[in-house]
């Protein structure tokens, strides 16, 4: 049975979930179904504890099901002009859009994120499907002449077939659409595998796609405790011909090993261990605000969120001030309670690996200087400052997925970017300078595939998202985004 709950917004969210996800089926062909074998697993607030609802669980048999859908509906959908394509996407971002408050309280319902958080990642979300409903009509081609005559080649792009999808939690609606809109706007047709713990938000986002003109059977979505076992059977079909996965380094890594048996064409976005360098001339103000925001957002859960930061000795002891404060500032609690900017981490996992994180670090020298409160109740963790850190902590080798930021302070800047990039990750960075050029040089010295530039944000639908190292291969987003999704193919012609 659903909650009822008192939201600050004007949403039932009971009504809600039987609105957007009503049957919590494993979406295939168009309508949602129960598991084959009955199986189903229960969904869960992370700030309450409570039970939001049950959802089918998938396993072999409707992985299987659901690549039989996306290979019978491939030749219609990728013979479909790109305008159509196009139109089905524009409409699917108007969709999305006009129901913000409603998505938004079901991310929050399901993942725990404060609303406002939510709100920003409906908006972000259904930015992918406009940007790639305007990449689709514009896809690139060449023409030209052999060197040695004779002949002239034409060089085009093609969907590259069935794709796997593979997406994480922290954000349930962005990281669907960041690969959804690409793939259709190629002409791909897909399976999509979302987090178990937050379902709710992709079946929701398959019916708006319904809504919006898509046709049966090009986006199938299948629920599963069962993960090992549905990706498996993906990468075992021939029919598959691409995965795009988001998660961990380590999961990435079996994923690869697995696509290399088909050699399926990969695209890994995987975890990171991002730098938030402040200079000794920074506007102090501005970095905290960054900071804050590069940190926190979905309390301290994204792959890009700054993990390590090293601030300079001639402000840190400012910086560390005025960071301290807003921490402690932070209100922490259920997303749904009013003035909310916080919420929890998404599982007592979560919450047992910060805290043996943080443990540790206290244990080796650093000092807890600053730190928030948290509700007793539920998976939160309070926001904690960290100074006094070695920079050869153990801390600052693991990526800490939750709300906890330790200083390190610096002086020489070469020693500097030893620090930064003496680590197998290179997803994003951040840097607070006040003289640009130096900002720049520092930027285009770390090693990530992505670098905040006096801001605390990095990610645009408009950008090419990505890392280097064991942070990920390709691109998701900008005009890269829709390449990861095709094949080159180029045609030689006799010409006398």
């Amino acid at each position: 049975m659903t909650q009822t709950i008192s939201t600050p917004i004007d949403v039932d969210l009971a009504d809600l979930l039987d609105d957007l996800a009503p049957d919590r089926g494993i979406w295939i062909d168009g309508r949602g179904r129960a598991a084959a074998d009955g199986a189903a697993f229960h969904v869960e607030d992370p700030a309450t504890l409570d039970t939001i609802a049950p959802v089918a669980d998938g396993g072999a048999a409707e992985a299987a099901a659901a690549v039989d859908a996306a290979a019978g509906a491939f030749p219609g959908w990728a013979a479909t002009p790109a305008r159509g394509r196009s139109e089905v996407l524009r409409r699917a971002f108007e969709l999305m859009i006009a129901d913000r408050e409603r998505l938004a309280a079901l991310i929050s319902w399901e993942n725990g994120k404060a609303l406002d958080d939510a709100r920003a990642e409906v908006t972000y979300a259904a930015e992918f499907f406009r940007w790639f409903a305007e990449e689709a009509v514009r896809t690139e081609g060449e023409y030209g002449a052999a060197p040695n005559g004779g002949a002239r080649t034409v060089v085009t792009h093609r969907p590259v077939g069935v794709a796997a999808l593979v997406t994480p939690w922290n954000f349930p609606a962005a990281m669907a659409t960041r690969k959804i809109g690409p793939a259709l706007a190629a002409g791909c047709t897909v399976v999509l595998k979302p987090a178990r713990e937050t379902p709710l938000t992709a079946l929701a986002i398959a019916r708006i796609l319904q809504a919006a003109g898509l046709p049966r059977g090009v986006v199938n979505i299948v629920p599963t405790t069962r993960s090992a076992e549905t990706v498996t059977t993906w990468l075992d079909d021939p029919r598959i011909r691409k995965i795009s996965f988001t998660g961990s380094t380590s999961v990435g890594r079996t994923l690869l090993k697995q696509a290399a048996n088909r050699i399926v064409n990969s695209s890994m976005e995987l975890g990171g261990n991002a730098p938030f360098v402040v200079t000794e001339d920074a506007d102090l103000g501005k970095a905290v605000a960054g900071a804050m925001i590069a940190k926190f957002r979905n309390a301290g859960q994204a792959c890009t969120a700054a993990n390590r930061f090293y601030v300079h000795a001639d402000v840190a002891d400012e910086f560390v001030a005025l960071f301290g404060a807003s921490i402690e500032a932070l209100r922490v609690g259920p997303a749904f309670a009013e003035g909310t900017q916080l919420g929890p981490l998404v599982n007592r996992k979560a919450v047992a690996d910060v805290t043996r994180l943080v443990d540790e670090a206290v244990a080796a020298g650093a000092r807890t200087t600053h730190r928030g409160t948290a509700p007793a109740v539920g998976h939160f963790y309070p926001p904690t400052l960290l100074t006094h850190v070695a920079p050869d902590a153990a801390i600052l080798a693991e990526e800490v997925f939750g709300p906890v930021a330790p200083v390190v302070v610096w002086s020489d800047e070469a020693e500097l970017l030893r620090w930064v990039n003496g680590t197998p990750y290179g997803l994003a960075a951040y840097v607070y300078a006040g003289d640009l050029q130096r900002a720049l040089r520092l930027g285009e010295a770390i090693e990530a595939g992505m670098v905040g530039v006096n801001r605390g944000i990095v990610s645009d639908p408009s950008a090419p998202f990505g890392g280097v190292k064991e942070s990920g291969l390709g691109r998701e987003g900008g005009r890269a985004g829709i390449r990861e999704f095709q094949e080159t193919q180029y045609l030689s012609v006799d010409w006398p």
